[in-house]
């Protein structure tokens, strides 16, 4: 799904030229309210320069300042076209991905035999559909037989394949991607023009983007400063009226829409969508704005432990012997006993004794009979003919006959959050192995990071309170949930609700789905349940539950952009009251011209220069608005500080050598 090279070609910005002109249309520009009136004054400004040319009156001022009025139009709608093309670019890379699709109807699950071809777009929900090995999975479903690799690649863009199988939380297939081997018997959850991936391409393209709560409140403020700068302006109308030489009405056109915050009011809409944009490039797909918002704003935030925090998979960390045992010797019985465990825990113990002692073995010796393990017994190992039988087990399961000294070590180690494992040759334990979660690299950083953002983090486990306590003190977390049942989380997110914070989890189960329909941000996995992705707000296509930590960063730059621009706009506007009000009115007031400090060459130049100037700023910070301003790091005081010089003061000086600049160029030029 990387299609960033495609969002920047040609097609896309030919495309979004195309669009900006049609979005010229009124209809569309009265959400906006800053930019509909720069049109309205662009459309009367026209017309006098039209009337002023019919009547064979000086009009070239008059239309330099029309044409730049709708240049700065233009921008602004240019600016939402081309953030709108770059995720309709990724939508199209989609289409093309999902391409016609055919199915396999069956009619019973377990008769796959006999099955009808069937047009995907005619599946309904609840139909039985075989797929096997190199057949495009036609709609959204769960598999309800067997067990396949699926290639994910043209939802998540990654192309190593993924396990699919019937039960559990690895059950859900999205329509559009490639069963790799095997075969799956699937039940059709959302017929086709109903699925994931078209609802996902719909949310790419933006047309279902609503406004969030803070870009309505930034709407209201811009449209109060409209208003109340229209009646200003109406104000000086009515007082020139007793002065010889009054402004004219394109002079005071001009000064309409330099005194209103055009330039924040340009890219407001730039701004909300390329906040989504680049949550799409994480190939994770918001279902709406409101949620990225939300995101910027979070301050707690649940992390599962397993796979989120941890590797997942419990590793052996050491070997403890009984006394008088040799460490090798036990390291020898360990690797005997784990030969037939293909787990991963049994696969890191000879990892471990290989990397600490040399010993390595690379299959079951012959006539070796195995001992498997069950839920039962708890013990597994195998019989040697000639050696002696070899036992791994839980520490409780031989208890009896650890040493008292082990039994002590044992303990130790289930009180730092480890699992012991008891290692016995004929029935004499020899020792013990310790078990661990390994935290994953870089993980205390990124929480303490977090900490330094406002962030509450709080690990969700299943684990019990004291194995909990130790990983969650081993990652750096500020909190934790042990022995967590559905009830709990969404107990822990309501509490947090109910304290006036904004709370993000990720999941990817059925038992997850109350937590994240109540978290402000539910991020849910692609690879999960059905009732986990439509309980979310935001779904991850690439199934990394630690990305929910990039999902927050993305959030609260999408707010930092937004305010770091609102607050140049506004300082800007400062600089060019100070280029075009005395120009306007040193006719009639002379001592305006000390205000003069940018010595503009005339009061025309002056006041085109600063209209042309208002168009230019819009095109020079697009690329700001849709890459996003960064945090760099900085904690909340410190980034105030950084963007208050860095956008306060920086839109107060730049209009001062923009202006100037562009007035040279125009008295070189002889425009005015």
């Amino acid at each position: 799904m990387n299609t960033t090279a495609e969002a920047r070609g040609q097609p896309v910005l030919a495309r979004a030229l195309r669009d900006a002109v049609l979005k010229l249309n009124p209809a569309h520009l009265i959400r906006n309210p800053v930019i509909f009136v720069t049109e309205v004054v662009s459309i009367l400004v026209t017309l006098l320069a039209m009337l002023a040319a019919w009547r064979a009156e000086p009009w070239g001022f008059q239309a330099g300042i029309a044409a730049w009025l709708w240049l700065t139009v233009l921008f602004a709608t240019f600016a939402e076209a081309i953030a709108e093309g770059r995720g309709r670019a990724r939508a199209e890379s989609l289409r093309r991905s999902r391409g016609e699709a055919r199915a396999k109807l069956l009619a019973r699950a377990d008769d796959r035999t006999q099955w009808q071809d069937r047009a995907a777009a005619d599946l309904r929900e609840g139909d039985l559909i075989l797929v096997a090995a190199g057949d495009l999975i036609p709609a959204d479903g769960e598999a309800i037989e067997g067990i396949a690799s699926v290639n994910e690649a043209a939802v998540t863009g990654e192309s190593a394949p993924v396990i699919r199988e019937s039960g559990g939380d690895r059950s859900a297939v999205t329509g559009g991607t490639t069963l790799v081997s095997d075969w799956l018997v699937v039940r059709v959850t959302a017929a086709p023009g109903n699925s994931f991936m078209d609802r996902m391409i719909a949310l790419v393209e933006g047309a279902s983007r609503q406004k969030t709560p803070n870009e309505v409140a930034l709407d209201i403020l811009l449209a109060g400063m409209t208003i109340v700068f229209l009646i200003a302006v109406a104000t000086i109308v009515g007082l020139a009226s007793f002065h010889a030489t009054p402004p004219s009405v394109p002079v005071l056109a001009a000064l309409l829409v330099t005194l209103i915050p055009t330039t924040i009011g340009g890219l407001l809409s730039a701004i909300g969508i390329a906040g989504m944009d680049r949550l799409v490039r994480f190939n994770v797909v918001a279902t709406s704005g409101r949620a990225v918002e939300a995101a910027g704003d979070v301050d707690v935030l649940l992390l599962d432990k397993t796979g989120t925090i941890t590797l997942g998979n419990r590793q052996a960390a050491s070997f403890i012997p009984a006394p008088g045992v040799d460490e090798r010797d036990l390291a020898e019985a360990a690797v005997l006993a784990s030969l037939a465990d293909e787990t991963p825990e049994g696969r890191s113990i000879l990892v471990l004794a290989r990397e600490k002692h040399g010993v390595a073995a690379e299959a079951v010796p012959e006539g070796a009979t195995i001992i498997p393990f069950t839920a039962q017994t708890r013990v597994s190992g195998l019989d040697l003919p000639g050696r002696g039988s070899f036992r791994k087990a839980a520490a409780d399961r031989m208890a009896d006959a650890t040493p008292p000294a082990l039994v002590e070590a044992v303990a130790r180690i289930a009180r730092a959050g480890a699992t012991p494992l008891v290692v016995a040759r004929d029935g004499q334990v020899l020792g013990a192995i310790a078990l661990k979660d390994v935290i994953k690299p870089g993980m205390r950083e990124r929480f303490d990071a977090l900490r330094r953002m406002g962030i509450r983090t709080v690990m969700v486990t299943g684990d019990n309170r004291l194995t909990a306590a130790a990983i969650a003190a081993e990652a750096g977390v500020d909190d934790f949930l042990a022995e967590a049942t559905p009830e709990d989380k969404l107990g822990y997110i309501r509490r947090a609700q109910a304290e006036g914070r904004l709370v993000a989890m990720a999941g990817d189960g059925t038992n997850d789905a109350p937590a994240l329909a109540q978290a402000d941000v539910g991020l849910a996995m692609q690879t999960g349940t059905q009732a986990a992705r439509e309980a979310g707000n935001m779904v991850d296509l690439d199934s990394d539950p630690t990305k929910l930590i990039e999902v927050v960063e993305i959030g609260k730059q999408l707010l930092i952009t937004r305010g770091a621009l609102t607050t140049f706009s506004i300082a800007n506007d400062v600089a060019k009251y100070f280029a075009i009000l005395p120009a306007i009115f040193v006719a009639q007031y002379p001592g305006l011209a000390a205000l003069n400090v940018m010595g503009l060459t005339s009061p025309e130049s002056a006041i085109l220069s600063a209209v042309i100037f208002n168009a230019l700023i819009i095109v020079a910070l697009v690329p700001l608005a849709l890459r996003g301003v960064g945090r760099g790091g900085l904690g909340a005081a410190a980034l105030l500080r950084r963007n208050l010089l860095v956008y306060g003061l920086g839109g107060l000086l730049v209009p001062f050598l923009g202006i100037k600049a562009i007035d040279v160029c125009l008295t070189l030029l002889g425009i005015v």
